[in-house]
């Protein structure tokens, strides 16, 4: 209760400065606008990002089999090259080798994306006590068995966990994709720039992070749903 009043306390604040800024009616201007960009920038992020969640979750859950959990460090260095090198650069690459327009932008977002999610899906599995996988293999369950009813539930919150932060970044990095031809919000923030009008970029800038903590809130509020109770009350 009291984070959302904070929050609309600081929504209203925001509207105030830009009010009396004689910023928010330029901001007005540019809906229609922000209405044709937004669904190329929706279908960017969701793309990118359900990329991002099944290669993520995918890799975790084979990096955490015992067969290769001796190679995980190193695929897991290999799958932080997304994140360590600039995200300016992974678009220029993506660019350089699919071409401009949003396949090139999908598949760079994804690739910033992948870390969180296959390192909290790798961490989440290999946390859970050997003690209720082992009861699990003595009741005869199989491994796949365990994987499924035992490791993936008790794993379930680090998952998701890196699941929200992936998204954000990928809210987040989403407007750059403009620089390769992507679309999206982008256009307006960087038209803005260009143009020297703080309307334009914050009509492109607050969608764009609205999104960002929209999709944080998304995840955390299905993570806290989605949980097992048991589970639930065990980590309090």
């Amino acid at each position: 209760m009291r984070s959302a009043t904070a929050g609309a306390l600081i929504v209203l604040a925001l509207a105030g400065w830009l009010w009396l800024g004689g910023l928010l009616p330029g901001i007005w201007q540019q809906t229609p606008l922000v209405e044709h960009l937004l669904w190329p920038h929706l279908y960017l992020v969701a793309v990118s990002g359900g990329i991002a969640i099944v290669i993520g979750i995918s890799a975790g859950i084979v990096l955490s089999r015992p067969r290769f959990r001796a190679h995980a460090d190193a695929a897991m260095q290999a799958i932080n090259i997304g994140n360590t090198v600039p995200t300016l650069a992974v678009l220029a690459l993506a660019m350089s080798v699919l071409g401009i327009g949003s396949t090139a932008a999908i598949v760079a977002l994804a690739a910033h994306s992948i870390l969180p999610i296959a390192r909290n899906t790798f961490a989440g599995i290999i946390a859970v006590p050997p003690a209720l996988t082992e009861a699990a293999a003595g009741m005869g369950m199989t491994e796949g068995q365990i994987l499924r009813r035992v490791e993936i539930p008790n794993a379930l919150p680090a998952i998701l966990a890196g699941v929200r932060t992936a998204m954000v970044i990928n809210a987040g990095t989403a407007p750059l994709a403009f620089l390769i031809g992507g679309g999206g919000l982008g256009e307006l923030i960087f038209a803005g720039i260009d143009l020297f009008d703080p309307a334009m970029m914050l009509a492109g800038a607050i969608p764009s992070s609205l999104l960002a903590i929209g999709l944080g809130s998304l995840v955390g509020w299905l993570a806290k749903r989605t949980t097992p109770r048991g589970i639930a009350f065990a980590r309090a």
